[in-house]
């Protein structure tokens, strides 16, 4: 069996994840997540990011075996997965919004937290399972970058699909987490002043292009857009097929 990924689904996908980590209410408390990890074990912050890529891979799977397993008419996902990706566009420009879906994923942060005061962190196990629920613990305010993530993993089906782009989520995520447990304190700093001026506009482009990505689908431009670039591109740069 092989699997098809092209480098826009896989760019999108690792660049979902990143955002999810540069976050305003997520970025700056990394350090208060990660030290007491890395005063366990100096290699526990990576234990972590392989336990959140594990935890995603691990739905990605599940998500991407559902719609098959149901019978669900492909086109029928294929729409409802545009619409979704729009919705959750609007989530992310709309504050109201962003307000109202922060509430509705109180209650999964909620248990996700409970379970997480549970881990110290202090072993590269149990560093990884803390890994394993800061993406939930951090979904009010993730929720619909993790939901895209989703969404193309639903849109497009497959238990291996699924479980490779959501995988890939979690690198997004995990890299700048791995990266500031081992940043000295002056760095950090600087790159959150950095960041932090920067994010909401990126978080808002990457608003719009989720937004015109669920467009294009309901109108049947993206097939009209990938036939442009395919004829442009080298095969090599346009897919990435992974044989099983």
């Amino acid at each position: 069996m092989s699997l098809a990924l092209t480098l826009p689904q896989l760019g999108l996908s690792v660049a979902a994840g990143g955002l999810t980590t540069l976050s305003p209410c997520v970025f700056p408390l990394l350090p208060l997540v990660l030290g007491g990890a890395v005063q366990g074990h100096r290699f526990a912050p990576v234990a972590m990011g392989l336990g959140m890529m594990l935890s995603f891979a691990g739905i990605g799977v599940v998500l991407g075996a559902l719609g098959p397993a149901l019978g669900i008419d492909a086109d029928t996902i294929r729409v409802a997965g545009a619409a979704m990706l729009i919705a959750f566009a609007l989530v992310m420009l709309v504050p109201a919004l962003g307000d109202r879906f922060a509430q509705w994923m109180l209650p999964i942060a909620s248990a996700a937290n409970a379970a997480s005061s549970r881990l110290d962190g202090g072993s590269l196990l149990s560093a990884a399972a803390l890994g394993g629920v800061l993406g939930l613990v951090w979904s009010p305010c993730s929720g619909p970058l993790l939901g895209s993530a989703l969404t193309l993993v639903a849109s497009e089906g497959g238990a291996l699909r699924g479980g490779v782009v959501l995988a890939l989520f979690g690198l997004g995520a995990a890299i700048p987490l791995v990266a500031v447990a081992y940043a000295s304190r002056s760095g950090f700093v600087r790159a959150r002043d950095w960041i932090m001026a920067r994010i909401e506009g990126v978080r808002r482009g990457f608003a719009v292009l989720l937004g015109g990505m669920g467009i294009a689908v309901l109108t049947g431009a993206d097939k009209w857009v990938e036939a442009r670039v395919l004829a442009w591109l080298p095969d090599a740069w346009v897919n990435l097929t992974i044989g099983i």
